[in-house]
């Protein structure tokens, strides 16, 4: 299998605000190495280093012949790959001439990780005097699980989303990991804010974000109702707490996805399912009150979804004035029109079974310039000899390493 270079998939010049600009990616899985495509996707070189033979994190949810997984391909895309032994004492050097060569080196390791293998911001900052170093942790730099690993559903758990999302009894983590992207959102655009402070001042900047902090924002809204009436609400599951009917509806094809907010649309909507009495019961004066009594609004909704089509749904729903859309498959979702002319999906071209596969784009959209798929996720060490030839490497060193087991490239990778 091999794969193509992608090209952007909107009109107007690719986006290259961070041009010229070098980002060291050591990070792996979801968070760190999404705050590094962002960085990618605005024109950044983007060097992943991983052990020699690759990460472990490509093979997560394998789709492709050589195996490669799909978070590894939306999270690696616009990156060049040097795979290098950074234990050995060959490694570290070169690590460190690499170093010397970046603007930005983004890690996702407890504090005291970072120290170890010598990417903690003073040694990086002995490096090179105004380097930034972003790292994303599970648990934030300080507290007493500072120094632990974790992922994204135990931050989801920690942070009372899990509580509330599911049903009694029964906690439930979201399929989608917001937790890690939210970080790596997070990372990025503490990286940008680095940036610009050190063009103001040529200060270099130690940015921390972490899962935790990530999953306590994205829910902190029900934080200040607990600590402002001491009491937790039930779990909700698919209904909103704070205004109904809001939740998942079936019908007789499938299901939708409705949001009722405010009274005036509470009234439309009340109208539309031939219950124009319901604005007058006080337990739906509100909606705050309809979401304390969500429950029998969410089964009169359910029963009139379940006499249409999910398309006659939405289409009534909307000639009201009420948000509504279908509750998709990822497969479906990938043909949706509106997904389709939205661009949030790019195209990576790889030659084999897939044809093209569908990588998210950067997720914000700026005048008259493009997002910009430029390559494809690298191969393990794809670039270790362009990069390493770059910084002043003689063919005979990289050789060398590659024959000892401290560096290695594809077979056949050009010299």
């Amino acid at each position: 299998m091999t794969q193509s270079a992608c090209g952007a998939q909107q009109g107007g010049a690719e986006i290259s605000v961070l041009a010229g600009l070098r980002v060291l990616d050591f990070s792996r899985y979801i968070a760190g190495p999404y705050c590094a495509s962002i960085l990618g996707d605005l024109g950044a070189e983007v060097i992943r280093i991983e052990p020699v033979g690759g990460g472990e994190d490509r093979k997560l949810v394998p789709v492709t012949p050589r195996g490669d997984g799909a978070l590894f391909l939306q999270l690696n895309r616009n990156k060049k790959s040097v795979a290098l032994d950074t234990a050995s004492e060959q490694g570290r050097k070169i690590m460190e001439a690499l170093i010397r060569t970046a603007d930005v080196v983004v890690t996702n390791m407890p504090v005291n990780a970072l120290a170890r293998y010598g990417l903690d911001y003073p040694t990086l900052r002995a490096l090179k005097r105004n380097i930034i170093a972003t790292n994303l942790s599970a648990f934030g730099i300080r507290g007493p699980l500072s120094m632990k690993t974790g992922f994204d559903a135990v931050a989801q758990g920690m942070s009372g989303a899990a509580f509330l999302g599911g049903q009694s009894e029964h906690p439930s983590r979201s399929a989608s990991s917001y937790v890690d992207y939210g970080t790596g959102l997070a990372g990025a655009v503490g990286t940008l804010a680095a940036l610009i402070h050190r063009s103001q001042t040529g200060e270099g900047q130690n940015v921390q974000a972490s899962l935790l902090a990530t999953a306590m924002t994205f829910i902190n809204a029900a934080h200040i109702e607990a600590a402002a009436t001491g009491v937790d609400r039930k779990p909700f599951g698919n209904r909103s707490p704070f205004s109904a009917p809001s939740d998942l509806f079936p019908t007789q094809d499938g299901s939708v996805a409705v949001q009722v907010v405010g009274n005036a649309m509470f009234r439309r909507w009340s109208r539309l399912v031939g219950r124009p009495e319901l604005p007058s019961d006080p337990r739906f004066a509100s909606d705050s009150s309809r979401g304390r009594n969500s429950e029998p609004l969410s089964q009169i909704m359910s029963d009139w979804t379940a006499m249409r089509t999910s398309s006659a749904a939405i289409a009534a729903l909307e000639e009201a004035g009420i948000p509504a859309g279908p509750v998709l498959s990822p497969r479906q979702a990938i043909t949706d029109p509106q997904i389709a002319a939205s661009g949030a999906l790019g195209a990576a071209a790889i030659t084999g079974a897939f044809g093209t596969l569908p990588v998210a784009n950067l997720l914000v959209q700026l005048d008259g310039l493009a997002p910009s798929l430029r390559a494809p996720a690298p191969g393990p060490g794809e670039h270790t000899i362009e990069i390493l030839q770059e910084i002043g490497v003689s063919a005979d060193r990289i050789a060398a390493l590659m024959q000892e087991g401290f560096a290695s490239a594809p077979e056949g990778a050009p010299a």
